[in-house]
This record gives structure tokens, sequence and C-alpha cells, in this order.
């Protein structure tokens, strides 16, 4: 009888930890990265009444007979399956979609977490919310290394980088074939204005103007001469300098160098023109029949720019990429990743952190979107995976379960009292 007393009561023990487990994955519904707890139960020792006997002479066997000794918590174990997202639009919330989790320094100890909500502080390190520096590795000179030991990313805020001159244009497109008739040769001039930066970062437009040339001995109504004479001119329409003759555009085909007559220009060895102080690439410009829409592709050159802690985007590889004020962009390091073999190995130590165990196994560190990792999303967060459907059966569970097992008590203590009531 006095079992049937300490039955209940370990049923009363393991139901309030699983209305424990249960009240706080409910309290825990909309924290970032948290992942939801389940309680599994196993029975006690049982107490042995009758041993098993085997069969003999001509008598069949017996089974054991056991009395158990109640219950208790097996295990508790955390449901590590995707969270739901939620979209921020901060670059410095990042959402890990897949396996893995970000890793944060508390003093020489590396932590672990799948709640990504970084930002740079005043000193311009990556943290987390609670102030632990997110581990990865930081870019030099727009190159990151990711051989290295990860260690604290940072942010050169307040860098500048020197303006520089244009010295390289690019177009694309094409050159009509068409010749406009009636019209004189030095009529047929195509117009490509360029923005250009000098020493300073000053802005600057110049001009490239094609003009068709023809052979004066050919009858203008025959097909024209395939070359372009190419000049520059500045805002002032003042020539800068000139190539006669520099291209030959056959019908349909792509263009190709054919003399360096020029003044103030030349044509290099890869068929760029070379012409007063930029080289002009026009191996992406075709001459097809048809409509005229030559324009810029691409020029080098900047003004000056400054990084803000505010400036900076990340890749689905967790690349950070820093935004320079004048529109430039540079890696400014990538944050690392790690992996376990036992995920529910981990311990929590609060602030929706992990630490590594002797049943977790070491961590396996590496870049996001590699070796079985997930990858970054940026401007979004994970959110809670707790099921409040699930969850709120498994509060009616406990509650009944609990309500179920102090029965068994009250019932034992009225035998209890009949015994004691026996004696009168």
């Amino acid at each position: 009888m006095l079992r049937s007393l300490y039955s209940g009561i370990s049923g009363l023990h393991a139901h309030q930890q699983m209305m424990d487990v249960t009240g706080n994955n409910i309290a825990n519904v909309n924290t970032v990265g948290y992942k939801a707890s389940s309680v599994q139960f196993e029975d006690t020792l049982s107490q042995m009444i009758g041993a098993a006997g085997s069969p003999q002479g001509g008598m069949g066997g017996t089974n054991p007979a056991q009395v158990g000794l109640g219950v208790r918590v097996a295990g508790i174990t955390s449901n590590f399956s995707q969270g739901s997202a939620q979209t921020t639009g901060k670059s410095g919330d990042m959402m890990i979609q897949g396996d893995g989790f970000f890793i944060t320094r508390s003093g020489n100890e590396q932590l672990y977490t799948r709640a990504g909500s970084f930002f740079f502080d005043a000193n311009g390190t990556l943290v987390s919310t609670t102030g632990e520096p997110v581990q990865g590795w930081t870019a030099v000179d727009g190159v990151v290394n990711t051989q290295g030991q990860p260690g604290d990313i940072k942010m050169p805020i307040g860098a500048t980088i020197p303006p520089a001159k244009t010295s390289s244009i690019m177009l694309k497109g094409n050159l009509t074939s068409d010749y406009p008739e009636n019209k004189l040769a030095a009529e047929a001039v195509i117009s490509v204005p360029v923005k250009v930066f000098d020493e300073k970062g000053a802005t600057h437009t110049v001009t490239a103007k094609f003009t068709r040339t023809v052979d004066p001995q050919r009858d203008r109504n025959t097909v024209p001469d395939t070359t372009w004479d190419v000049e520059l001119f500045d805002e002032e329409n003042n020539s800068l300098a000139k190539v006669a003759d520099g291209l030959d555009l056959t019908s349909g085909k792509a263009i190709v160098a054919n003399s360096d007559t020029s003044s103030g220009g030349a044509l290099n060895k890869d068929g760029d023109l070379i012409i007063g102080d930029y080289k002009l690439n026009l191996a992406d410009v075709t001459m097809y029949s048809g409509a005229t829409d030559a324009r810029v592709f691409s020029t080098d050159g900047q003004t000056a720019g400054a990084l803000t802690s505010l400036a900076y985007t990340v890749s689905d590889t967790g690349e950070i990429v820093g935004v320079y004020s004048n529109g430039l962009k540079q890696t400014l390091g990538q944050v690392a990743m790690a992996t376990f073999k036992n995920v529910n190995g981990l311990e929590k130590v609060g602030n929706s952190l992990y630490r590594s165990s002797v049943n977790s196994g070491y961590a396996q560190v590496g870049q996001p979107g590699s070796a079985g990792m997930g990858q970054v999303i940026s401007g979004s967060l994970e959110m809670s995976n707790v099921d409040l459907a699930q969850e709120f059966t498994n509060l009616v569970v406990a509650q009944r379960g609990f309500q179920a097992n102090s029965k068994i008590i009250t019932t034992s203590d009225e035998l209890l009292q009949e015994l004691v009531s026996m004696k009168r």
C-alpha cells in the first residue's frame, strides 16, 4: 500500500516537470531562435513478487510477477526543426536556413546560438544583442581567409577610399549599319556621353563621337565603307583626342582594329582604343541593321568614399560587404558557423545560447553554405518553433496526469485510514 503512495508521489514529480517544460515552451513562443523542448517518461525499478519458472514435469512455466515503483523523467530533448522566418529588413539580422549555429564569444569561451540579431558596436565589432562578439573572419583588403581561426569581426567604421581618375571605359550595344540616305558622311555621327572622374574625384562628361567614313571614289548609293572615326570631346566640345579610320565594323560582326591613323590616340594589341587619357573597350559593340543603342556599360574611377556602421549587406554565405558613400563595395568579413554530431547534447546557458558538452561532440566550424551547413538569410530572424496547439494539448495531458496521480495518494490515504479504523 505504501508503494502506491510513493508511485503517486513520483507521478506528481514527473508531471510537474512536464508542466514546467510545457509552460516554458509557451512562455518562449515569440523568442528568437528558441527550440521547443519535450519530456519523455520511463518507469522506475520494479519489485519482484514472484520469479519466473521454467516448464518441467509436464507443467508449464510461470512468468515473473513484479510491481512497479513509479515513474521518472527519462529525458528532456529539444526540437531543432526550422523555425519560421520573420522579416525585419535590418542587415544585421541573420537567419540560418538549414543546420548550424552562429558562434559567439563570452570571455574565452565559445557559445552557440540560432538567434541572429547582430549589430556593429561603437568599436566596430559585430556583437549579439547581449554584447557577445560574433565569431568569423575579418577581411584584409577585401579578401577573407577562412583557413585561419575564427575571431571577432571588425568593421573599419569611418574608413575612407581615396578618389581615383577614370582610365577605362567599356561600351556595349549597336552602331547601326543603315546609311542615312542623301546625307554626307560627316553628318552620320553617333554621340555617346560618358561620365568620368578626375584626380580629385570630381565628375565630368566626355562625349565619344563615332563618325562614319566613306571612300570618296564610291557612289554614295552603294554600301558605304564600314570604318569609323572616333573622337572624344570635353564638356566645352573641345576635341581631346581622335582615332581616324580606327574601327572596322563589318556589318553583323564585332569591332576589329583596322589601322591606327590617329591624333592623340592609338590601338593596343587587344584592340582597345587608347584615346587621350582613356582606354576605350569596344569589344562588345556591333554593327547591325536597325537602331543604334551603343551605351556605356562600365567605367572605373570614383569619388572619395567613407564607410559607416549602417552601410553593409550580408550574402547567403555570410559575407559582410561594406557599401561606401561613393557606392563602392568591399568585403569586410564573413561570419563563421558551427555544426555538431549531436545537437541534443548541447547545454542551454540562457540568452538563447548553447554550450558544447562531452555528448554533443566538438564544434565543426566552417563557412555558411558548405559542409552541410545552412545558408544565411539577411534581414530576417528565425522565430521560435513552438507549436501552441501541441503545447496546449500537452498542458491538458500534464494537468490530468497530475490530477490522476494525486488521486492515487488520496485513495491510498483513505485505505490507510480504513486500516486504522479497524482497530476500534
